[in-house]
């Protein structure tokens, strides 16, 4: 079994309103999900749409073919009945679209009526349309009906009971309409967690302690920030929403500074206004972790679209030299580890970190297990308390042979912990001779870069160990490469894997 539904119509309709519900009650059932969006960047108007995957088997992409097409807006129909399955369905409202169609796979399905019949309302129009596509599958109403509680348990039980009744108007319809449907679902198994690329690099910084997130909203980033803000008051997290990203940056370092883990996260044109900042990170060897959801350029380019046109940016930015870590991962499960690892290695090394991510793996969709907290690194690198004890004396920058430096908090201890944007000696200050500065950019650079590449696992290769064919890529290319590789190898094949890194 393996479907694809597609939710197509102008921004403002509801559209990821249907395809969420529809991905939860796919991922509760207990089968694999994979959704992707495509959105324009405007409040309302223009056509969007969200494609919703779901199989009794591990999937990692989307599908051309498309099995149901819920159409709200003629464009709706016009650009997608091309991509129709032989046995799919198109249903759509003609009293909205102001269009009747006479082909035998549409269906005519009333939401708005219903809606304002049923529920009362016709802003319920989704919820019909949520149920008439589980009419169509076939599938039982319990979950949907289990999440409508859910979702509307603040705004009282009428409200409950009128989306129960529309969910439940547009799933016996479609089940009456539907009559040479024949879609055949495969065996449930046990509800599987439902996470995007956003929320998984947000859960890896809770996971790992970030006690402060500043940032100012940019598409496709802003979901970072999202996620952290809705679980700030439980962890005990400050999140900033600041007046630019200039601020976002300074706040986070001067968080870091201050004895906490810190991050931000931005978009390009975000991030270029970051790169005298993250100079300061260098100078100071400040630990920080930055995300960059990178979209196609230059400046404002396509705010809402993917594209991987990042990454030697974020290796080569800012002036100076001093090391950056960089992790791309390629799946949300990756995304929640390597965020781990970021703040792990940036404040082991006192250096910047990075995640790559883009539009695509940003708003992307994935069904796992779980993920295993077991596997997550937390190390307090830094000085506190009677850790001060052991040392003859603080420098914050001393040379030393790992090149890293003690690394205090301040009010912690009677130590005075100073710091400097110039460039300074071992104990912080600023100075003006050459022997000092060649001292320091040895220790920042030429001494931390060896010791940070030791912690870049190998490539990870997913297919046959002596293959005819090799396809490369890095970050969210992953999930589609690997299907590419599951439909072009021959039968005698089996999938080998090997190594496991997605650090540059």
């Amino acid at each position: 079994m393996d479907y694809t539904i597609k939710i197509g119509g102008e921004a403002g309709q509801g559209i990821q309103t249907i395809g969420d519900t529809l991905a939860r009650v796919f991922s509760r059932t207990g089968y694999h999900v994979f959704t992707h969006q495509d959105y324009e960047s405007r409040i309302r108007g223009g056509h969007n749409f969200f494609q919703i995957r779901f199989s009794d088997k591990p999937i990692s992409a989307s599908m051309e073919k498309i099995d149901i097409l819920v159409a709200l807006d003629k464009e709706g129909i016009s650009l997608h009945e091309k991509e129709l399955s032989a046995n799919g369905y198109i249903i759509y409202d003609s009293s909205s679209l102001k269009q009747k169609y006479e082909k035998p796979n549409f269906l005519d399905i009333p939401f708005v009526e219903l809606a304002i019949k049923d529920g009362g309302n016709r802003i319920m129009a989704n919820t019909v349309a949520t149920g008439a596509v589980l009419g169509i599958l076939g599938m039982k109403l319990n979950i949907l009906l289990d999440i409508i509680k859910d979702t509307f348990k603040k705004k009282g039980e009428d409200v409950i009971k009128e989306n129960t009744k529309a969910a439940t108007a547009g799933y016996d319809f479609s089940v009456k309409a539907c009559t040479g449907c024949s879609f055949s679902l495969g065996k449930s198994s046990q509800p599987k967690m439902l996470i995007a690329g956003n929320e998984a690099i947000g859960l890896g910084a809770v996971a790992s302690g970030c006690k402060f997130y500043s940032g100012y909203p940019m598409t496709p980033s802003t979901g970072i920030m999202l996620y952290v803000a809705s679980k700030a008051k439980e962890y005990g997290i400050v999140v900033e929403q600041s007046e630019d990203e200039i601020a976002a940056i300074n706040m986070a370092l001067g968080a870091s500074f201050a004895g906490v883990r810190a991050m931000t996260a931005s978009s390009g044109g975000g991030f270029a206004l970051m790169v005298e900042g993250l100079s300061l990170a260098g100078m100071t060897e400040t630990p920080i972790v930055i995300a960059l959801a990178q979209r196609p350029g230059p400046a404002t380019g396509f705010p809402t679209r993917t594209e991987q046109g990042d990454l030697l940016f974020t290796l080569h930015t800012a002036h100076g030299e001093f090391p950056r870590i960089i992790f791309a991962p390629g799946t949300a499960e990756q995304a929640f580890y390597l965020t781990n690892k970021a703040f792990d290695l940036a404040e082991k090394y006192q250096a910047p970190a990075f995640i790559l991510t883009d539009q695509y793996l940003a708003d992307s969709q994935w069904t796992f297990e779980g993920f295993d907290i077991k596997k997550l690194k937390y190390t307090d690198y830094r000085l506190r308390g009677d850790s001060f004890k052991k040392l003859a004396s603080y420098k914050r920058h001393a040379l030393t042979d790992t090149a890293v430096s003690p690394l205090a908090v301040p009010g912690d201890a009677k130590h005075v912990v100073v710091t400097d944007s110039d460039e300074h000696g071992e104990e912080g200050h600023i100075v003006e001779d050459a022997e000092t500065r060649i001292k320091m950019v040895q220790k920042r650079l030429f001494k931390k870069l060896p010791l940070i590449r030791q912690e870049i696992e190998p490539p990870f290769l997913y297919g046959d160990a002596k293959p005819e064919i090799v396809i490369a890529g890095w970050g969210s290319t992953y999930g589609v490469m690997k299907e590419a590789v599951d439909a072009l190898s021959p039968p005698p094949h089996p999938p080998l894997i090997k190594g496991g890194g997605r650090g540059v």
